[in-house]
């Protein structure tokens, strides 16, 4: 595994996952497809599930004939005993995964104080180049990438759980309704072998 760089997953149009939404009249559908089983999080060097965190492979796809504008969407994931999650920061993941633990005794020589732990430049690249960061899907095409949720004090945290999409907009600004993925879906969906 070492060397070995971070692959993205190939989207399918998001109809084709357990876990969507579909606006037909709009002809734009949503998936998320979260990777919450070791088996599918082994595509990361990052183990996101030792430190709180959980991929979700969110993924939009527009069959229609204009562009939609995802520039001002807002997701929330809300579980089941109603805590409203919205996706994280690269800087809250850098924070969370690099640890810092400063010495804080203090020191009589004019020494720099050493932190423990870091990120480094693959892991970076990794979170960079993984996370879902698409502002517009153009005609019959789809855009794809990871949202990172802290669910580092939640147990079960999409049983009952739904996503909830906000402020996708048409190509002349009106914004469509809501989206609402219900995670149930995904986790009732039969596994493949």
């Amino acid at each position: 595994m070492a060397g070995k760089g971070f692959v993205k997953p190939v989207a399918k149009a998001a109809i084709n996952y357990p876990a969507h939404d579909f606006h037909r009249n709009e002809k734009v559908a949503i998936a998320a497809d979260p990777y919450d089983n070791p088996e599918k999080a082994k595509i990361f060097s990052v183990n996101f599930a030792e430190h709180g965190f959980l991929p979700v492979f969110f993924i939009v796809t527009n069959d229609g004939d204009q562009p939609v504008s995802i520039a001002h969407m807002e997701i929330k994931l809300i579980t089941g005993n109603r805590s409203k999650l919205t996706p994280i920061t690269s800087e809250d993941l850098y924070r969370r995964l690099s640890n810092p633990q400063a010495n804080t005794t203090p020191n009589p020589l004019p020494f720099p104080r050493k932190v423990k732990g870091t990120v480094t430049k693959k892991e970076i690249d990794e979170i960079e180049s993984s996370q879902f960061a698409a502002r517009a899907v153009e005609p019959h095409t789809t855009q794809s990438g990871f949202l990172y949720f802290d669910v580092s004090d939640l147990n079960s945290p999409l049983r009952g759980a739904t996503i909830d999409i906000t402020g996708v907009a048409d190509a002349r600004g009106n914004e469509l309704l809501y989206f609402e993925i219900a995670t149930d879906k995904y986790l009732d969906a039969p596994r493949n072998p």
